[in-house]
């Protein structure tokens, strides 16, 4: 029995895809209603944009970060509201600057929501009427040998920390952890992991059944669509691997080639409104 496909899904994919409408309702038949599998038959069939706004949330907000005076620790956190205005506030900036501050208090791992947290973003939530909510938030740090860089633009939707590890008698400057910050904040598509072995199997596993399915698509023989696969991964990793991305203020270096003898990146923290 065909499962019937509302309008309201047909519009869900189409938003998030940038297709029409007709590829859209004939890839939720084909995947039975499913939205992550149509999405996932449209790339297969090289139609859908590989920017999809799957994970995209609506709603806004600031993130804030705050720093450790020795930089060997940092926190940054990610507050939302109903409206940019409030979130442009003083009032709301104020707020921001105690959350990041008590998270930093914490130790290395997720935000957890103190009372002291919760205080904070009540008191604007019962001025502005606006419902405020803590979204997430992240410390990273706290060992010796790391020295953190953090970066958080000055509209306060988009914000980076960067860990690097420093062995004795290594430098990592100021200027080496500010453009890697800046880095991370402005590369197109932005980095998910430091090292090809921290992209979780299953998603080079998904991006590899999606080049074959694409190579297969195109009619090309095994051993060429192999080839491809091949070569599609390496792309993948070219431009999703923090260490293997141009560096965004001279695309002849890979961010690897700015790292001085005996520091290593050790862990990067990347969050945007809207996501």
């Amino acid at each position: 029995m065909a499962i019937a496909i509302s309008s309201k899904d047909v519009m869900d994919l189409r938003r998030r895809t940038g297709l029409g409408m007709m590829e859209c309702k004939q890839a939720l038949t084909e995947s039975d209603g499913d939205m992550d599998r149509a999405i996932d038959w449209l790339r297969k069939k090289g139609l859908a944009r590989m920017e999809s706004r799957a994970d995209r949330v609506s709603g806004e907000g600031r993130v804030m970060a705050a720093v450790s005076p020795d930089r060997a620790k940092a926190a940054i956190v990610q507050v939302t509201a109903e409206t940019d205005f409030v979130a442009d506030s003083n009032e709301f900036k104020a707020m921001l600057k105690k959350v990041a501050a008590e998270a930093l208090s914490q130790p290395p791992g997720d935000v957890q929501v103190t009372p002291v947290i919760q205080s904070a973003i009540d008191d604007v939530r019962l001025t502005t009427k606006e419902n405020i909510q803590f979204h997430r938030g992240r410390v990273i740090g706290g060992t010796a040998g790391v020295r953190i860089g953090s970066y958080v633009h000055f509209t306060g939707k988009i914000g980076v920390l960067v860990e690097v590890a420093v062995a004795p008698g290594a430098i990592a400057d100021d200027q080496l952890l500010s453009d890697l910050c800046m880095h991370v904040a402005a590369a197109t598509p932005p980095p998910i992991a430091v090292s090809d072995e921290q992209i979780p199997a299953e998603v080079v596993q998904k991006e590899r059944q999606v080049a074959k399915a694409q190579a297969v698509e195109q009619g090309k023989p095994e051993a060429i669509a192999e080839k491809m696969v091949e070569g599609k991964l390496r792309k993948f990793f070219e431009d999703h691997v923090l260490l293997k991305q141009a560096f965004i203020k001279d695309e002849s270096k890979r961010i690897k080639d700015l790292l001085p003898k005996g520091v290593t990146i050790q862990s990067f923290v990347r969050y945007a409104t809207g996501v």
